[in-house]
């Protein structure tokens, strides 16, 4: 079974992810002014947590909720070419589309599902810093009832023209990364096919 640890999740569920139109073509990434990617950061933020803290919301429907916000705000494609890596080439045209689909419903369900167990949730804005030419780094210190408050930093680009969550950073653990090393393993498991990791995924998944 495929999973991101419940710490990176834990960390994860505050804000989120994107895109819901798979192209076949990776988007293309700019530089992105770093007030830009706060400013967004804090909107989809205030949204989420709106969403999150809001008791009078069922929580199906508040699942749902949380889902579109994390499509609109993530950019899913370009997240999922990423952590496939090297065996993206190596995977046939189905391949490739099969896997961004369960990909996107493996991310925002596994994100989506976990917000109904922090309602509460508050976060502050940090200091924003360009990382990359194509990239700013926003932080933001999350808190939770019960628990410490902890550094959630997201990484932010500006994919085809809008500003989109390309990682996001908990306590120092990339998501992206993280993620990346776990279905390589899954795939040099499975001799090395793509195949194997659409397996597991549909397994998660329950298909």
């Amino acid at each position: 079974m495929i999973r991101v640890s419940r710490r990176i999740l834990g960390g994860l569920v505050l804000l989120a992810p994107a895109a819901a139109v798979l192209p076949a073509i990776p988007p293309a990434w700019a530089q992105i002014d770093t007030n830009r990617a706060s400013a967004f950061i804090q909107a989809s933020g205030t949204e989420l947590v709106g969403v999150i803290n809001n008791p009078g919301i069922p929580a199906d429907q508040r699942r749902q909720k949380v889902a579109d916000i994390l499509r609109r705000s993530v950019d899913i494609e370009g997240v999922a070419r990423f952590v496939i890596g090297r065996f993206w080439r190596q995977a046939s045209a189905q391949e490739q589309q099969e896997f961004l689909t369960l990909f996107e419903e493996s991310l925002v369900r596994n994100l989506a599902g976990r917000f109904g167990e922090y309602q509460g949730v508050r976060f502050e804005m940090g200091r924003s810093q360009s990382r990359t030419d194509d990239d700013a780094l926003v932080s933001t210190i999350v808190t939770r009832p019960g628990t410490a408050a902890f550094n959630l930093d997201w990484r932010v680009s500006d994919v085809n023209g809008a500003p989109r969550i390309v990682d996001l950073i908990a306590e120092g653990t990339s998501l992206r990364l993280t993620t990346r090393s776990e279905y390589s393993s899954v795939i040099q498991r499975g001799g090395g096919q793509v195949s194997s990791l659409i397996t597991a995924l549909k397994r998660q998944l329950g298909r």
